[in-house]
């Protein structure tokens, strides 16, 4: 399958808001990347449509974005504008996108060594 994102996604669990209309929904942020996000909403409820505000837990901030697609309680987010990464909110949270950060190269190098 030809991956057609520009920038890898690292996979998490991370609690987050999505809103629209001043009604919010609580949901879980299943992988995300620079641009973008896969968002698991409870089974029974149905996802936001079209465009939502996302305040990712971490991040702590809204984020504009835009449905892609849609899959019973899934969808997949392209971000509207660049999200806080560059300000983290303790150490920990910068220790973590170090790592996930040397895991993306650390898997890069494997699939080149693998020739793949």
């Amino acid at each position: 399958m030809d991956d057609r994102r520009k920038h890898p996604r690292d996979k998490v669990i991370i609690s987050a808001v999505a809103s629209k209309d001043q009604k919010a929904k609580e949901c879980v942020v299943r992988d995300i990347s620079e641009d973008g996000a896969r968002v698991q909403f409870p089974l029974g409820h149905r996802p936001i449509k079209d465009q939502m505000s996302l305040t990712i837990e971490r991040d702590g901030r809204p984020v504009s974005a835009d449905i892609i697609w849609s899959r019973g309680n899934v969808v997949g987010v392209s971000f509207n504008e660049a999200r806080a990464d560059e300000a983290p909110a303790s150490d920990l949270d910068a220790r973590v996108r170090k790592s996930e950060a040397k895991k993306r190269e650390l898997q890069m190098e494997i699939q080149r060594l693998l020739g793949k």
